[in-house]
């Protein structure tokens, strides 16, 4: 198995276009690292540029320690899977996962042994005679994946390999992938515009925006600790809910203001979040999790933000619900945001520009009761402070860190 490490990595079109810019960063021998980002990000980019695809306008790329930056893409013992799969029709699924051990010169003896042997591990031993024509969108990938992975390689790279599955296709291969990784122990990377198939397939992942990475760590700690606006608007799904706040000193010490609520602020929380003090009399980008809204509770104590909220529609996920509402405050609607609202779905961005002319942030409440919701209804929000994130909204960066923590606790909706 190997290492890739970037090291301040950039790359730059003729016509001035920076896809990536001062990449750093380390993939552990054997580890899954997933990129992901909008549309344009850079993530493709710095993919293609470990498997020689795109030559390196600045820094360097190391595989093992040694740097691959003029290195031939088939001396690089790397093995990719594209979009698109990329098979010969013609051929059999056999002669498919087999071509790159033929072009190799691999005797025909050891060739039949690795190929039955990784179509073993695929679950696709009974397909070996069939054409890619006769296949299922699942069993393509497998091939794909098969014929990629029979030459053994060092480092093992997919770029968006299940955009073309359907949806409930996609989190069984997802799975699949995740668990074949990890019995195999390839270093693997692996890009993707879904957060969600990040979240489930990664040992870490590293986010990328415009070219720029913004945070590398694993699941947990991109959900629980985002580093800035981006990160904390991208992971999540639902995303977090952001509305803007204001710091001021009130009369029993520093308060958030929230549209025309106040809440004081504890000294067990400040105590714990020092760096809030430093931002009094400054607008900043307040956010809470859907999980961690409660509605209609009326039990919450201490550090916490009750809203008035109209109802305006609900989902029903079976055990969960997600209700929508909108409250009285001003939203978030910052250049990073908007970007990842964009690109997810424009009408979402364009319902964020109209909520900023009308004072009124749009929030999401993930719960589990039963009860009765009707649209229209104007509810009672609690926002729960100690679980809440603060963002800088000049440099979009987070202010007093969160430790990672549980869903213990969450706050349900009660009729």
């Amino acid at each position: 198995m190997s290492t890739v490490t970037f090291s301040g990595v950039g790359k730059a079109y003729g016509d001035g276009t920076r896809a990536v810019r001062d990449l750093d960063l380390e993939i552990d021998d054997g580890e899954m690292m997933v990129l992901v980002g909008p549309s344009g990000c850079g993530k493709t980019t710095a993919l293609r540029m470990i498997a020689g695809l795109e030559r390196i306008s600045e820094g360097e790329i190391r595989i093992d320690g040694v740097v691959v930056n003029d290195l031939h893409p088939q001396r690089r013992d790397i093995a990719m899977v594209f979009q698109n799969y990329a098979l010969y029709p013609h051929m059999r699924v056999f002669e498919n996962i087999a071509f790159p051990l033929r072009s190799q010169g691999v005797p025909r003896a050891e060739i039949s042994e690795r190929v039955e042997r990784i179509a073993e591990v695929l679950e696709i031993g009974d397909l070996l005679g069939r054409k890619p024509g006769q296949l299922s969108g699942g069993q393509r990938q497998r091939v794909a994946m098969g014929r990629a992975l029979v030459r053994e390689p060092r480092v093992f790279l997919m770029d968006e390999p299940l955009s073309n599955l359907d949806a409930k296709l996609r989190g069984q291969m997802r799975a699949e992938i995740a668990r074949l990784q990890r019995e195999l122990g390839i270093t693997t990377i692996y890009v993707t515009h879904d957060q969600v198939e990040a979240m489930t397939m990664g040992s870490r992942i590293a986010v990328m925006r415009k070219g720029v990475l913004q945070q590398a760590a694993t699941p947990r700690e991109l959900y629980h600790d985002p580093a800035n606006l981006f990160v904390a608007s991208f992971v999540g799904s639902p995303p977090m809910n952001l509305v803007r706040a204001r710091l001021v000193d009130g009369d029993d010490g520093l308060e958030v203001h929230i549209g025309e609520q106040s809440v004081a602020l504890s000294a067990s929380l400040l105590s714990r979040r020092p760096e809030l003090a430093a931002h009094r009399d400054r607008e900043l980008a307040l956010g809470v999790r859907p999980e961690r809204v409660g509605i209609g509770a009326g039990d919450e104590e201490g550090d916490v933000a009750r809203l008035r909220a109209e109802v305006q529609f609900v989902e029903e996920l079976g055990f969960d619900y997600l209700v929508h509402l909108e409250l009285d405050g001003e939203p978030v609607v910052s250049d990073a945001v908007l970007e990842i609202a964009g690109d997810i779905d424009p009408s979402t961005a364009r319902s964020l520009k109209h909520a900023a002319h009308r004072h009124s942030a749009a929030f999401v409440a993930r719960v589990e009761d039963d009860a009765e919701i009707v649209i229209g209804d104007v509810v009672d929000l609690e926002l729960p402070l100690a679980h809440a994130y603060f963002f800088d909204l000049e440099t979009g960066d987070a202010i007093a860190r969160r430790v990672p923590g549980n869903r213990s606790g969450r706050h349900t909706m009660r009729a």
